[in-house]
């Protein structure tokens, strides 16, 4: 009997694990993701676990007459990858009345618009849902004119979730005159007129029409679906980035009717009431009804997050250093001392981290900007000095400019660096034709964060639309991965090489890495015995095909605790 073979029965022995297999995976490639890198060519499963990796004739030695065997015809096996920040609640339903148009024009926007006035009876809204101007080929937002050119009588309503744009006739019907003075309704610098550029805080002047509310099952129902595409590329788990106990119920629920196809670390989203004082803010998070970790390995509770700032597509996160000229065209920014909007003061953000720290949450923010990214490590520096942080995991979600200092703190802390690969490829050529060349060189620095020992997390920020790379945020892993090794944008450019990474640390970062995000590293995130069988057959070697062709890549076959949740029927 081989080394390997000794290993696998002794384990088995000492374990108390079933000496035989439900189900073998033979003559693939298995990439194990263990602390070696480890690449062997079977694995053995049992009920929802793994119970062996080894050769062919090892793994063979497992089976009995019950036993499924699947030859992998040397196809390429993975980890099962987790989306460390999605929001499936939100996508999954956003688009059951109609398609959202896939635009990245202004022609193709104005089109789209005109399309949907053909299609509404006058005086109904227009809502284009999680659009940013930064994103279209122009770099710049449609004009008011062309706005009213194409929807003289619907209002329109064009909402990039920290700011947006609305044409003359949604300012008509929501009562906002050129003497209007609310706060986020943005004006020409040089004439003072209404430009149809707002921020956040204007929203609710909108006199929106009330939408039928989704019944229970419908939302259920949708989420189903939704999960089920992510399983087509691969995805076990999940991070649902914001939500409540609501939601976490809800996936319980699925879990229970046997309809859940995906682990779920469900975020809890904290709002600070006005005039909270720290007594108060501290008896509430002690009344919450669990905190991170409590659940079991299909549905658990994540971390306590608040939104800190806005975002970098609307011109509204906080920086370092003002938004600057560039700015004014595409946000209608005229205030040269202007750094974006944080939400919370510091005082109010240590009060909440430092509560949530001593109810031993795990404690999350989001914050797009480099100021406020800052902001919210100087509190987790003074939290930890009170309580240590290190081993409760505390992230910064989405963070995008990381400098050299920043990312020593997160290292010095254990802070994880939660991050977008997608917001890279979509979004690094605007921030870098507005911010500069200096601020760009510290915009999703995966090197650097590697290499500084910085555990990155790797999401998609999905929000909206179905499609796996059409939505607005792209849930393709493979997309995601590709941009943070190749470098390389929608556009075709590529920035800051030097802050590539590997194959091999891309794919760590989607498996055993995310793992660690939600304290499962040692149940998942990695092809070993005794981790749960959790795995993606795929249809290209993610290790060796040619670069561009990572991000085309799906899985053929995904297992979910050693069950088929997807198919793509290629496989016996």
């Amino acid at each position: 009997m081989s080394l390997a073979s000794q290993f696998i029965f002794a384990f088995m022995l000492f374990t108390g694990k079933p000496t035989s297999a439900d189900l073998i995976l033979l003559n693939g490639k298995i990439v194990t993701v263990d602390k070696n890198f480890t690449i062997v060519k079977a694995v053995a499963i049992s009920k929802n676990k793994i119970i062996a990796v080894g050769s062919n004739k090892e793994i063979r030695k497992l089976a009995n007459k019950k036993t499924k065997i699947i030859d992998l015809g040397g196809r390429t096996v993975i980890p099962g990858l987790i989306d460390a920040h999605c929001h499936p609640e939100a996508a999954s339903v956003s688009e059951l009345d109609e398609e959202i148009a896939d635009v990245h024009t202004i022609a193709e926007l104005l089109e789209s618009i005109k399309i949907q006035t053909q299609k509404k009876k006058q005086g109904e809204w227009i809502i284009f849902p999680k659009l940013f101007f930064t994103r279209l080929k122009e770099l710049r937002p449609p004009s008011l004119a062309e706005l009213d050119s194409v929807a003289p009588h619907h209002p329109v309503f064009l909402n990039g979730s920290y700011g947006g744009m609305i044409n003359s006739e949604a300012m008509r019907v929501s009562g906002i005159t050129e003497n209007s003075t609310a706060a986020g309704i943005i004006r020409d610098k040089q004439t003072g007129l209404l430009t149809g550029l707002i921020r956040l805080s204007a929203f609710k002047l909108f006199k929106l029409p009330v939408k039928k509310p989704l019944t229970y099952q419908e939302r259920q129902e949708a989420l189903v679906v939704m999960l089920k595409r992510y399983n087509q590329l691969g995805i076990t788990s999940i991070c649902s980035g914001s939500g409540n106990y609501g939601s976490f119920e809800m996936y319980r629920e699925l879990n229970k009717k046997n309809k859940l196809t995906t682990r779920i670390f469900q975020n809890i989203l904290f709002n600070l009431p006005p005039g909270t004082t720290t007594k108060m803010l501290s008896d509430s998070l002690k009344t919450f009804r669990y905190v991170t970790g409590y659940g079991d390995e299909m549905v658990r509770i994540g971390a306590l997050k608040i939104v800190l700032d806005g975002g970098i597509l609307t011109g509204t996160a906080y920086l370092r250093e003002p938004w600057g000229e560039k700015a004014h065209t595409i946000f209608g920014i005229d205030d040269t001392a202007y750094r974006g909007v944080l939400n919370y003061s510091r005082e109010e953000v240590l009060a909440i981290v430092k509560a949530a720290n001593e109810q031993n949450w795990k404690f999350t923010a989001h914050c797009t900007g480099g100021g406020g990214v800052d902001l919210l490590l100087d509190v987790y520096a003074e939290v930890n000095r009170l309580k240590p942080i290190r081993e409760r995991r505390f992230s910064i979600i989405h963070g995008n400019f990381y400098t050299k200092d920043a990312i020593k703190r997160m290292s010095e802390l254990g802070v994880y660096a939660d991050m977008q690969p997608a917001w890279f490829y979509k979004d690094a050529d605007a921030l870098e034709f507005i911010l500069g060349e200096k601020t760009i060189q510290t915009f999703h620095p995966y090197r650097s964060l590697v290499d500084a020992g910085v555990m990155v997390n790797g999401g998609s920020d999905h929000m909206v639309k179905l499609d796996a790379n059409s939505s607005t945020n792209p849930y393709n892993p493979f997309l995601a991965m590709w941009a943070m090794v190749s470098r390389t944008t929608e556009r075709g450019t590529v920035i800051v090489p030097s802050e590539a990474i590997s194959r091999q640390q891309a794919l760590k970062i989607y498996t055993i890495d995310n793992a660690y995000a939600s304290f499962e590293e040692s149940l998942k995130g990695s092809i070993e015995p005794g981790k749960l069988a959790d795995v993606a057959v795929l249809t290209n070697d993610f290790l060796t095909c040619p670069v561009d062709e990572m991000k085309n890549i799906k899985s053929d076959l995904t297992l979910l605790g050693g069950k088929i949740v997807y198919s793509s029927g290629k496989i016996n």
